[in-house]
Parts: C-alpha cells; structure tokens; sequence
C-alpha cells in the first residue's frame, strides 16, 4: 500500500514519536523501541544506557515497518511507559521496574506533572487516529509489536522454551468477533519458518496484552483488534544488545506475510 504521508509529533517537551499515515485500516504499533532520554529528564536518571536497553524493546521498530500506518515511540520506557496506566507510567518505585531503581533522587513535582501529561496527550492522539481510521474503513487491526527477555540469570542462561515461546500473541482483551483474525494470524505464521525452523507461536503465556491493548480496545473492541506481538529475544544478544540482523530481517518478512494474509481475510464487517 502506498505511503501518503509522513509525519514526526513532539508531545510536549518530552515526550517524542513519530507518525507515518498510510492508506491502509491497519496499524503497526512499537511503543517500547525507544531508547531517549529527553535532557530535562536525564541528570536525574540514575540508570545508564545498558540497564536501559536491557527491558527496552530494540528493533521492534525496524520489524514493524510495514506498508500501513506506523506510530513509533522514540522516548525510553525509563522515561514514560506508555504501555500502563498514567499511575504506574514512571518508574517511581523498583517493583515497577524489574527490581531496578530507576531514579536518583525523588523527581520534582514539575517534571512528573509533565511526564502525566505527556502519557494523557500520547493517549489524546492515540485515540484521534483510531477514530479516524474508523470513520474512514469502519475498522482497524493494530499489530502491537513488543519482544521479551528469556535468560533473566545470565548471557549463557539455557532457555526454557516450554515456558518461554518464541511468538507470544496478547489477545486477551479481543472480543470474540476477532476470533477468525486472531486465529488466521496463527496459521499465517505457522505456515512460514525462520532460518528453516518451525516457529513455536502461543496465545497469552507470557503476556495477555499491555494498557495500551486494553485502552484502545475498552474504547473501540467492537471496531478492530488488537495483536500484541512479543518477539522472544532471539533477535539480539539480551544482555550486550548486539543484534543478529539475519533474524531481524526474516521476523520483518514474517509480519509482512501475515498482514497480506490478514488483509486477504474477509472478516471485517461491522
């Protein structure tokens, strides 16, 4: 589908993603790629960049970007988690962050009313997109591209992957009506291989879906479908971030199959 448009948004003074719109009812969702900082925030970030990047999501936005509308997230989840609930968006305690203070001192009431606002302001914008997309096709499928961490003890930590799949699809909050979506998704990629293996794909055993699923899908569930896509780590080193390209590449491929499947998938009536 052709691009139409492209467009780079600034949501207050910290808050930063960009917006490609296209001529298209689906949209590709990587809200945890980013890695910035914003300079207000950052001499009161206690973390450094490779504890950040280590619960970051990396290259999700370069697998997600499909011939469809695409809204990337450039800011670090450290700074503003948009994927919870405004109250749990900033890390303020370690329980909130994996065991990881996140924070030097306590923040400053200005800078945390920012960060709040910049969290109500993505939602604003969120919500004005799949509206429009709505009137516009009368539906929307969002690909909600995320990857996980499988070797939580170390680098050379064996995965456990009976409990960890490689594909863990969040589609809990979908109503019924999207069963056929959900389940042409699964055939889609159990159909296709990655580096000439099987891919083990599985609804809801790590993740069911985050706030953003949730949101969007308590305000237009009857509309479209939310695929919250978690990539276990197998694309990169966890521990260092070095990336294995190859696999980057095809998990792209993948996507890209599956939505000219969906886009096929004659299930969208309203």
């Amino acid at each position: 589908m052709l691009l139409l448009s492209k467009e780079s948004t600034t949501m207050a003074s910290f808050f930063q993603y960009s917006v490609h719109l296209a001529d298209s009812p689906f949209w590709a969702f990587a809200v945890h790629d980013g890695h910035q900082i914003d300079s207000a925030v950052e001499h009161f970030m206690l973390l450094d960049e490779t504890q950040r990047l280590r619960e970051e999501d990396p290259y999700t936005a370069s697998m997600a970007e499909l011939p469809i509308n695409q809204l990337f997230v450039g800011s670090s989840r450290f700074q503003l988690d948009v994927n919870r609930k405004e109250e749990n968006s900033v890390y303020l305690r370690p329980e909130q962050a994996w065991g990881l203070e996140v924070w030097k001192d306590t923040l400053p009431s200005t800078v945390l009313q920012q960060l709040y606002d910049d969290h109500k302001n993505f939602y604003k914008q969120v919500d004005s997109y799949i509206q429009q997309t709505i009137d516009k096709y009368h539906f929307f499928v969002v690909f909600d591209v995320h990857s996980y961490n499988a070797q939580r003890a170390d680098a050379k930590q064996p995965i456990d992957k009976h409990a960890n799949p490689q594909i863990n699809l969040g589609t809990h909050y979908n109503t019924e009506k999207w069963r056929p979506l959900i389940d042409r998704f699964m055939e889609s990629v159990r159909s296709q291989r990655i580096l000439d293996e099987a891919i083990d794909i599985r609804e809801n055993v790590k993740f069911k879906g985050g706030y953003l699923a949730q949101h969007i899908l308590d305000k237009f569930g009857n509309q479209g479908c939310v695929l919250s896509i978690e990539f276990r780590k197998d694309f990169m080193n966890e521990w260092t971030g070095l990336p294995y390209q190859p696999v980057i590449l095809e998990y792209k491929q993948l996507l890209l199959h599956t939505l000219k499947d969906l886009q096929k998938l004659d299930v969208y009536g309203v």
